[in-house]
């Protein structure tokens, strides 16, 4: 797969290739963005064409100044591409998303970025908005269109609930509801990071764990314990996760986060090495123990409830 960084004015003259093309931000790559990008896979085929999705990077809302607060992805940039990867796009282009590029007008958007890269077809969702202050819809996409490119509309999708979106997804993480979460993803939550030195407790407990540095600007779920699986050396190994203070032990001014996965029947050293944490369900919140043998037979519990219902996945 193909990656193509633009900035606007961007340099790309004249591409070679033809597009299908799926357009949104399409954070967490969830099933209701899936529906947009396999239509438009779909699209290619038909027109002989290859297949891309354009997404954006940092969040508008970064540069726009709409929050405050540090944005958190659900698929930081390298895991959407990942992510895009395995579902078999041909290419992806990465629209840096700057202050320029936001005061766009929708005719020129349209022509710097749709006609000018040489799309044939696009496809977004329903609510998908482009240019200036958002005032390009999907109508105005046709109308801008004159014919010279097809246009492709996908409904809302949602289930028996609601519409499938990564607001929704976000609030369930921050819920712990992983098993909701990895239905409306179509895939387990997935967080990447880097093992580092801990004040290995937990070895002297009979819990060994890994310290998972998670990559900056990855959303954790709520603190607590988790079934999980990790991948390790591009293997997957099962395991139960802690993440919160570890109020047991820590003061409770430390707001320290921290991510402990024990591996089960694993025993190497992998300190430095590249991870991913796949969360799997919440099996309880974190709390505080009286002492450490409390702790022990509440994380033999723990790691029981994980293997039956890791097993049970299987």
């Amino acid at each position: 797969m193909e990656v193509i960084h633009l900035k606007y004015p961007h340099q790309l003259k004249s591409p070679q290739a033809a597009y299908s093309l799926a357009v949104g931000f399409f954070d967490g790559v969830h099933l209701g963005h899936k529906a947009v990008i396999e239509r438009a896979i779909k699209i290619a085929r038909e027109l002989n064409v290859k297949s891309a999705v354009m997404t954006f990077d940092p969040h508008p809302s970064v540069v726009l100044g709409a929050r405050n607060e540090k944005v958190f992805y659900i698929t930081p940039l390298q895991q959407k591409i990942d992510t895009l990867q395995a579902l078999g796009v041909d290419t992806v282009f990465v629209v840096n998303f700057t202050s320029d590029f936001a005061k766009l007008l929708p005719e020129d958007f349209v022509q710097y970025f749709i006609r000018d890269l040489n799309v044939k077809h696009v496809t977004a969702g329903f609510d998908f908005s482009f240019g200036s202050f958002g005032k390009g819809d999907m109508r105005l996409m046709e109308e801008l269109s004159h014919g010279d490119f097809g246009v492709t509309v996908v409904d809302k999708q949602t289930d028996s609930e609601d519409k499938i979106s990564s607001t929704r997804i976000r609030n369930l993480l921050r819920a712990g509801n992983m098993e909701d979460v990895r239905t409306l993803l179509g895939r387990a939550f997935e967080v990447p990071g880097i093992v580092v030195h801990g004040d290995k407790r937990g070895r002297t407990m009979g819990f060994p764990t890994a310290n998972v540095q998670s990559m900056e600007g990855c959303f954790i779920p709520a603190t607590g314990v988790y079934a999980v699986k990790i991948l390790v050396q591009n293997e997957w190994y099962n395991g139960v996760c802690n993440v919160g203070y570890k109020p047991t032990f820590k003061n409770p001014e430390d707001k320290q986060l921290s991510i402990e996965v024990h591996i089960f029947n694993f025993d190497k050293n992998i300190y430095g090495e590249e991870v991913v944490v796949g969360w799997y369900k919440r099996i309880r919140s974190e709390q505080k123990f009286d002492g450490i043998d409390a702790l022990i037979a509440q994380i033999e519990k723990d790691k029981l409830e994980a293997i039956d219902y890791l097993k049970a996945l299987s």
